[in-house]
């Protein structure tokens, strides 16, 4: 493995919103101490107002009772508590909860927390909308807007952290929410070293997905890091990829997988390979026979996704008897797959359907 290249976390630039506030995440202990400081307050105070937000679920300054009420009132004054405002919440039959958050321009983003026996995932974003065009996904209708900062990202995991009894917390998180990661590649590894440094989670329980930017997943290799990363193809061979995936066209299939390659030489974690499947579009048995030799004698397994409705595109899921077909041929040349349990459809909280929303803001 390479030698770790990890960074001192650095927090994101201000964060301003109407009134000009910063979130106080995105302010330094070196700030934040000299501020505290500046008010007559003792250093330490830091590290019990960093408790407070990042361990001990607090939701507004007021809830920190064991700092003085003035001190309180000061940090309300002078800082948000948060780089966004919940705007929205649902929560679906099988309990999977989604987030409508705007940020301090007014955009909307989403994030979503996943129940599982004896997981609990967050679901996060790294761009307002998304500019990579998969046919098939509620994210890119609209475009990218701007790149979320690194607090703006991991913020997303400690509300929905917050959402939980006492006797739960956040194991897992996947960067599979509205955007590129990769696409916003500082600001992503930024937020994942405050995730595993202070909010305390193993790299191993972070999965990274990507549509597949070589040049990026090679840096990603050499970061030292053992994230989990998993390669959306959604297609076998490049001519088809290319009409699922449009951005296709500036890389290539070889060029993906070999980045891959990459990456599983320097973590030697598996690579997860997302393939979405669309009815009579990628689904066919000989999709399959493509793909199984596209990854024989690699360390690959295979995510079946069949799609989940957006309801201003036209594809669909194939029936289930084709999925199960679909898995067949590939567990018959020996490529290990599993079809993704859906959860959260009915609240459009499922894979392809968070999106660049602006119903909040009236837009």
């Amino acid at each position: 493995m390479s030698q770790d290249t990890r960074s001192q976390f650095v927090p994101s630039p201000a964060t301003n919103g109407v009134s000009g506030r910063r979130a106080l995440l995105s302010v330094s202990d070196d700030e934040l101490q000299a501020w505290l400081v500046s008010t007559g307050q003792p250093k330490f105070r830091n590290g019990q107002i960093r408790k407070w937000m990042i361990g001990r679920r607090a939701n507004s300054f007021d809830q920190m009772t064991d700092l003085p009420v003035r001190l309180r009132e000061r940090l309300s004054e002078e800082f948000r508590y948060c780089s966004f405002e919940q705007v929205g919440h649902q929560i679906a039959a099988d309990r999977t909860e989604k987030l409508l958050l705007k940020l301090p321009d007014d955009e909307l983003v989403e994030c979503v927390l996943m129940r599982d026996p004896g997981r609990r995932t967050a679901c996060i974003s790294t761009q307002v909308g998304c500019a990579m065009g998969c046919v098939f996904c509620a994210s890119g209708l609209l475009g990218v807007k701007r790149d979320l900062t690194a607090t703006e990202i991991y913020e997303q995991v400690l509300v929905l952290d917050r959402l939980m009894e006492d006797s739960e917390r956040i194991t897992n998180v996947v960067v599979m929410g509205i955007g590129e990661p990769l696409a916003n590649y500082r600001n992503l590894m930024l937020a994942l070293d405050f995730l595993t440094d202070q909010f305390g989670l193993g790299a191993r329980r972070v999965t990274v997905s990507t549509i597949g930017l070589p040049s990026k997943i090679r840096e990603f290799a050499r970061s030292g890091r053992q994230f989990n990363l998993a390669v959306s193809l959604h297609a076998p061979n490049d001519r088809l990829r290319t009409e699922i995936v449009p951005m296709n066209k500036g890389t290539g299939l070889q060029d993906i997988l070999a980045a891959a390659d990459v990456y599983f030489a320097h973590t030697g974690r598996r690579i997860s390979y997302e393939y979405v499947l669309l009815s009579d579009v990628n689904d066919h048995p000989e999709h399959a026979e493509e793909l199984a030799a596209l990854l024989r004698g690699r360390n690959a397994h295979v995510n079946l996704i069949p799609m989940n409705g957006v309801t201003e595109l036209p594809m669909t899921a194939p029936t289930p008897p084709r999925t199960r077909q679909f898995a067949g041929v590939l567990e018959t040349r020996g490529i290990q797959v599993t079809v993704r349990k859906r959860k959260g459809a009915d609240i459009d909280a499922a894979c392809g359907q968070l999106r660049l929303n602006r119903k909040a803001s009236g837009r």
